[in-house]
């Protein structure tokens, strides 16, 4: 049996020793590491300091590149808004009289008509021989009358000479009366024919738009159809029903109680296109408790024929103008839990936090009824890193664009308000 020359192995318990103390030693050097490393960014006052770029410069406390406009003060016309429908002034569906065959139709479809103007005709011919017989039968009786009232005429003559029966001359006078009321029956006979002669032309009876024809040449008409021939809708001048909420009745009635035209526009469905500009005409007389609205109606010369009846419109109302009020854009104005306020830059390019009292809005413009000024300076983009002192970096100005300072070339922290423009 062979015999094992290598050196007997250490105890095991020697050889755990030996692997802690390189381990031990391990960990105390990440740990003063750390210890260094806080140390170097923790402030003189014991808080934990800002952190630093590769240049040295704090990015917290860089300037933020802004936007900025300037307070401005004009006139501001406030308006009330609504929801309305385009109501047409009149509507008529034309329909005939008379019964006959529709010999011709004299209108397009959609064409504006004058009122008067002929749309179709019914055949007149029945119409006609109608009214030759009733004139005839006016001769005749015209014709009895005359003779009659001769022969009334000698009789008198003759009563006077005691040559004739007072009783003949009687009876004659009764003839006359007789042949007086045939003639005006007649005559009544022939103004109805000349009517129903005329209700073979179907004209317009107001001005307006006709629709879509309803029955087409060659048919036969009748009074009784429900249908009609045609329906016109008189758009000029046209009407505008809309809305308002109830907490604006008591300014809309002073406003309309003052006599002077109350100025109504009116906007297509989205709001953007002007379609026309008319005047208040009524004011309902209740508020319907369903919707807690009032009606109102104005009335528009639609001269270019932008309004439809049942058209869906937006509705601006003029209420008043505020004269010299203080103005700044929509964008300006931000809120918090307190309310609204604004970033007022001030000259050194740091902000100020300013509690505003808001106004009307109207086109991207709102009104500030206290605490600004006008000429004053406040930011309009870039508010998302700002707080009260933030200091800035105005990259435009009311619209325009604002060349870089010469120390914004030289400063270290130019790059970083390069990047905060993009």
């Amino acid at each position: 049996m062979s015999q094992n020359n290598h050196p007997p192995l250490p105890p095991i318990a020697s050889r755990r020793r030996s692997y802690v103390l390189p381990v031990s030693l391990l960990v105390l050097a990440i740990a003063a590491a750390g210890f260094y490393f806080q140390q170097s960014s923790t402030a003189p006052d014991g808080k934990p300091g800002p952190v630093k770029g590769k240049r040295g410069f704090d990015e917290a406390d860089a300037p933020s590149a802004v936007s900025i406009e300037s307070v401005t003060q004009a006139d501001f016309p406030v308006y009330l808004k609504g929801l309305g429908t385009v109501t047409a002034l009149r509507t008529v569906t034309v329909k005939p009289r008379v019964d006959g065959e529709l010999v011709r139709v004299a209108f397009t479809e959609g064409q504006m008509v004058k009122q008067g103007d002929l749309l179709a005709e019914i055949d007149p011919r029945p119409f006609q021989i109608q009214l030759q017989q009733v004139e005839g039968q006016l001769l005749r009786d015209e014709a009895l009358l005359k003779n009659a009232q001769i022969d009334h005429a000698r009789y008198l003559t003759l009563l006077e000479q005691d040559s004739i029966a007072a009783q003949q001359t009687v009876t004659q006078e009764a003839q006359v009366k007789q042949y007086q009321g045939l003639v005006t029956m007649d005559k009544a006979q022939v103004d109805n024919a000349k009517l129903q002669l005329g209700y073979t032309r179907l004209t317009a009876p107001i001005p307006g738009r006709v629709g879509l024809r309803q029955i087409d040449q060659g048919n036969i008409v009748h009074a009784s159809d429900a249908n009609g021939l045609v329906v016109i809708t008189q758009l000029q001048p046209i009407s505008v029903v809309f809305t308002l909420p109830e907490d604006q009745v008591q300014p809309v009635t002073q406003r309309w109680r003052s006599k002077e035209p109350v100025i109504v526009e009116v906007y297509d469905r989205a709001g953007k296109s002007k379609l026309a500009e008319g005047k208040l005409l009524a004011i309902d007389n209740q508020i319907d408790p369903t919707t807690g609205t009032l009606k109102l109606k104005a009335q528009f010369d639609n001269n270019e024929g932008t309004l439809f009846a049942n058209q869906f419109v937006n509705v601006k109302m003029h209420l008043e103008t505020l004269h010299d009020a203080t103005l700044v854009s929509t964008a300006a104005i931000q809120h918090d839990t307190q309310g609204a306020f604004v970033y007022v830059v001030k000259p050194d390019k740091t902000v100020q936090i300013r509690r505003v009292t808001l106004g009307a809005t109207e086109a991207e413009k709102v009104v500030v009824q206290s605490n600004l000024a006008a000429n004053e300076k406040v930011v309009i983009e870039g508010t998302d890193r700002l707080h009260e002192g933030s200091l800035v970096d105005i990259a435009q100005q009311d619209g325009q664009a604002v060349a870089a300072s010469p120390d914004t070339l030289t400063n270290p922290d130019a790059k970083l308000r390069k990047r905060n423009q993009r």
